[in-house]
């Protein structure tokens, strides 16, 4: 057998250039590039193996900058998802502080079921240097590093200690990364003095190698008995999840709806199935829902989620499907997804697949009438709300739904939207009009302050035909903005718009709600007398001009009764503007979106001095009545 004398650094990335997904008759490199930082972990390795091959064939595995390396974990992610988890791009770290800013990064990829390949340097092997610069000792044992944090925030973990064992490590990350029940953070620790460590590597090894995505069909017998449930039901509903936009399955589901009449609602994650104006799409279901979902989840018999994971928004903390008789079809890739709930069918299968085969069993159904004419009447009355929301009230400081509104009407159907955090998710699910499978992109698993600016990277490296339309609030901004510079860098084109609030929006509504008044989550000079940041002047931050000495492109939108109509006007100029370009606009915090009339629980102390909290307790306790353990009917449903 050829082999090739090569460092271990270089033989890693020469196997991860050869590697391609496969899903039907789509083919593409599973791992686009690299991400990395280079210090003294990984700069002799890694670095020195990208440096090598960008000066033989730079195309084959190309480099790219980042400042933080959160962000770099941050912007796979998103590219990640833009490509429906076909792929995405490693992270190399250097050891230590390197490492640990990746942690959020592979918690927000794993908890998004999103595939990211992460290289961290590690500590010396040979151990003799200990200890070396960054290196953290535990007595009690010595083959413990800042790595090991990664265990439990990864899919995959491994440790490479000796050279030989890269073989058997990268093909099982490779089966990770593009499994879809199993794939996540990919997390393999490189030790850095084994980098640089030579190994005959053999040819075989180097190869083109094709990696297929697995579409199980559901098994013998089990869509028959899905279809025997729906058919029983009066009031099914759907609950789309992130597994159809993963699946592809738009197409499917259109027509599963379009011949039942089933109505669906959607996951900030399944935002997308549908395009908003679909008769059968209700919009966002849950503690951030729309009326028209809830109200048709309350009153349901039979829901069948699909590609949902069933988290506390989408449930709206188990308040949200409230008939005593109703049970739940779930679909899903992921057996542990499947089963949620007490589930009475769990349908362990791809989305596509499984909408494919349900609909050959309901061959003649249709829903009845009435149940037809009331989702029609819930959706027109929603979407009167939403127009309503959307009309320019001539404020120096607009409402937030009203930034949503100019934004919505400056952009083109193929843009995305891209969010995460703060009040904005909350808004969006509810008001934004999707009109393409991708053309929103929030990351409300993590729900993690930082991820917007990175993530549109990630969405304009993965299409450079959509324009991403990052939108997010100052709090998020000041975590982490850093990667500005990587856009000019880089010459990527996208838009942030950027609500400054001056504070936390969505935990200062929150706060307010449980009686805590907003405490800690605003932007002020400290008050000393009072020993609090409640009462002191508006900071006089200047974000605009922050972006600016990155490098940005920036438009300030000033706070006159124009502000809606200037940010109309901006919007259309940052579209024709060929590179990055930050809106900046104040908004008024107080002034909220029409609400869903749903709940999500917030624990609230039953003992407090404050007459606030104690109102807000009655309320929770109140609340927390309708909650529901869904437990299913199980095997009735085959009799």
């Amino acid at each position: 057998m050829a082999t090739r004398k090569m460092s271990v650094g270089q033989a890693i990335v020469e196997f991860l250039a050869r590697q391609y997904t496969v899903d039907g008759t789509h083919r593409e490199r599973t791992i686009q590039g690299v991400f990395g930082i280079f210090g003294h972990g990984n700069v002799a390795g890694i670095g020195q193996a990208l440096k090598q091959l960008s000066t033989t064939d730079p195309d084959l595995m190309p480099y790219h900058q980042a400042r933080n390396e959160q962000a770099m974990v941050h912007e796979s992610s998103a590219y990640a998802r833009m490509t429906r988890r076909r792929s995405t791009f490693a992270c190399a770290s250097s050891v230590g502080p390197g490492a640990t800013n990746m942690l959020t990064g592979a918690a927000v990829a794993t908890t998004n079921r999103l595939p990211v390949l992460l290289f961290p340097a590690d500590t010396f092997a040979n151990r003799v240097a200990d200890p070396v610069l960054q290196q953290l000792e535990q007595p009690y044992d010595f083959t413990m590093s800042v790595n090991d944090a990664f265990k439990p925030l990864s899919k995959f973990f491994d440790r490479i200690n000796r050279p030989e064992q890269i073989f058997s490590s990268l093909l099982g990350a490779m089966r990770v990364l593009t499994d879809p029940a199993e794939t996540g953070a990919v997390t393999i620790c490189l030790p850095e003095d084994v980098q640089a460590e030579t190994i005959e590597v053999p040819e075989e090894f180097l190869a083109d190698r094709e990696w297929h995505i697995r579409r199980p069909r559901p098994d013998a017998g089990v869509s028959a008995v899905a279809a025997k449930a729906i058919r029983n039901a009066k009031r099914p509903f759907i609950v789309a999840g992130g597994g159809v936009i993963y699946s592809d399955a738009h197409a499917a589901l259109t027509k599963f709806v379009e011949a039942t009449g089933i109505p669906v609602g959607v996951s900030q994650a399944g935002m997308g199935s549908l395009n908003w104006d679909h008769p059968q799409m209700c919009g966002s279901v849950g503690a951030t829902g729309t009326t028209t979902s809830n109200r048709l989840a309350k009153d349901a018999d039979l829901v069948i989620g699909i590609g949902t994971r069933y988290s506390d928004f989408t449930t709206a903390s188990r308040t949200v499907f409230q008939n005593p008789d109703v049970k739940f079809i779930n679909i899903n890739v992921t057996a542990f997804d499947a089963f949620k709930h007490g589930s009475a069918i769990p349908v362990v299968a791809d989305a596509r697949e499984a909408l494919t085969e349900l609909l050959q069993e309901l061959n003649g159904y249709a829903l009845d009438a009435a149940y037809a004419k009331k989702i029609a009447e819930e959706k027109t009355t929603w979407n009167a709300i939403v127009d309503a929301s959307f009309i320019d009230q001539k404020l120096a400081k607009p409402s937030q739904s009203e930034i949503i509104g100019a934004v919505q009407a400056a952009t083109d159907p193929r843009d995305v939207l891209v969010g995460a955090a703060g009040s904005l998710p909350g808004d969006l699910h509810k008001l934004w009009r999707v009109r393409d499978p991708l053309g929103y992109h929030m990351e409300y698993a993590f729900s993690c302050m930082g991820y917007e600016i990175a993530a549109g990277l990630g969405v304009a490296r993965a299409d450079s035909s959509r324009t991403p339309v990052v939108m997010m609030g100052d709090g998020s901004y000041l975590m982490m903005h850093t990667e500005l510079v990587t856009a000019v860098a880089e010459g990527l084109k996208f838009i942030v718009v950027l609500v400054q609030n001056h504070g936390f929006a969505s935990i200062g509504h929150l706060s307010e709600d449980i009686g805590s008044q907003r405490f800690g989550t605003k932007y002020r000079f400290r008050d000393k007398k009072a020993n609090n940041h409640e009462t002191g002047d508006v900071l006089p931050v200047d974000l605009a001009t922050n972006a600016e000495s990155l490098g940005m492109n920036v438009i300030r939108i000033a706070e006159t009764p124009n502000a809606i109509a200037d940010l109309s006007a901006a919007m259309k100029v940052a579209k024709a503007h060929p590179t990055a370009t930050l809106i900046h606009i104040n908004s008024d915090p107080l002034l909220y979106a029409p609400g869903g009339e749903a709940w999500w629980e917030v624990p609230i102390p039953a003992v407090s001095t404050l007459e606030s909290t104690q109102k807000a307790y009655a309320h929770y306790s109140e609340a927390r009545k309708a909650q529901k353990r869904y437990f299913g009917k199980g095997a009735s449903e085959r009799n």
